[in-house]
């Protein structure tokens, strides 16, 4: 994964996104972050949660669950949870 702060992260996203609201989105990704630091996993395989994925999906997912790839090489992540 390649790690990212949340701020930096949601600037990127809402340059492909711009109709989505940017505080609406760090909200999620520190929620998001804060699960993953206290545990939460995956609601399939339970495996840890992607933070980044969580917070854009709404429900609590790991990287391969979520995306079908298990490369995540090139992914973001939150860099406190990365």
């Amino acid at each position: 994964m390649v790690p990212v702060s949340i701020e930096k992260f949601a600037t990127l996203h809402m340059k492909h996104n711009p109709k989505e609201s940017k505080k609406n989105l760090i909200e999620s990704l520190e929620a998001a972050v804060s699960a993953k630091e206290n545990g939460a996993c995956c609601g399939q395989c339970g495996q840890p949660i992607w933070a980044v994925g969580t917070a854009i999906a709404g429900w609590n997912s790991c990287f391969t669950c979520l995306t079908g790839e298990a490369d995540h090489s090139d992914d973001y992540e939150i860099d406190q949870v990365c």
